[in-house]
């Protein structure tokens, strides 16, 4: 038998405490527009699109980490491409909608139901194909990646939640998940706006909520990034104007990745307007 993967494990642990937190903060929610039915900052989403949403992509993923296997896993797979490419700019929101359509205490069910069907998948395609990858909307996907990938879509869905019911998200060091990300997305932000990506390396140096530092990129790099994690990670999955955040950017390219970041995959989006009483960044080099 082969050994279990210490990174994937790893990943999925987080995954795993991540959900649950959020599982804890709506399952005795009220199914009306006072818990289930609440509008969340998403436009149009309420907490159980929200949801419905994570779990309608736990089960592609964990369809996908099958479709390696034969053929019938592949054509389970292909027909989610194919709802996808039919409707490729609203076949995210009719799934949610669709499944939040359900009462609450069955998506509940469901959600849980799916969540350890990914961890299976993963574990077994990590497990029988060490070193293959996934199909996945964008790039194939190691089992780690999508791993993280979950981890950086619930986190963020998550967030709408708590902050649509006005409770405390309880932040931990698994926001490292959505940082990784994050950076490693930077080429993409500008290339997914039609722009051309600096070459300069930059230095990402985080705070993370318990006090430990996260860092990426070389370090004597002179465009740099620096403040709190959850300040970073709000900001990759515009959850947050940049002028609401604590982040410091040093040099041009790093200030210009700021404006556009994006860590999720698809077309660039609308990102959230700065509160009324935003707190003020501090930029050096760029906008000082």
């Amino acid at each position: 038998m082969t050994d279990p993967n210490p990174v994937l494990e790893g990943v999925l642990a987080d995954l795993a405490a991540l959900t649950q937190r959020l599982d804890d903060r709506v399952t005795d929610l009220p199914d009306d527009a006072t818990g289930w039915r609440r509008a969340t900052p998403a436009a149009g989403w309420d907490v159980g699109a929200q949801v419905a949403h994570l779990a309608w992509t736990d089960v592609a993923a964990a369809t996908a980490a099958r479709a390696v296997r034969g053929e019938e896993e592949k054509a389970a797979w292909d027909a989610i491409v194919m709802v996808a490419i039919e409707d490729p700019t609203g076949f995210v929101d009719r799934s949610a909608a669709e499944g939040a359509a359900v009462p609450a205490a069955d998506l509940l069910a469901h959600w849980r139901a799916c969540r350890a069907d990914l961890a299976a998948a993963l574990r077994a395609l990590a497990a029988e194909r060490p070193g293959e990858k996934m199909p996945w909307f964008g790039p194939p996907m190691s089992p780690v990646s999508m791993g993280t990938a979950r981890y950086m879509e619930t986190w963020a869905h998550g967030l709408d939640v708590t902050d649509a019911l006005g409770i405390d998200a309880q932040h931990d060091d698994g926001v490292r998940h959505v940082c990784h990300i994050g950076a490693r997305t930077r080429g993409f932000s500008f290339a997914t706006r039609g722009l051309e990506a600096p070459t300069a390396p930059v230095h990402v140096r985080l705070a993370l909520p318990s006090g430990a530092t996260w860092t990426d990129g070389p370090e004597d790099a002179e465009q740099r990034v620096e403040g709190p994690a959850v300040d970073f990670a709000r900001l990759v999955t515009q959850r947050a104007h940049r002028d609401d955040l604590a982040l410091t950017a040093t040099g041009p390219d790093a200030d210009r990745w700021l404006d556009i970041a994006q860590a999720f995959a698809g077309p660039p989006g609308e990102g959230r307007a700065p509160d009324a009483t935003p707190r003020t960044p501090t930029t050096e080099g760029a906008r000082a």
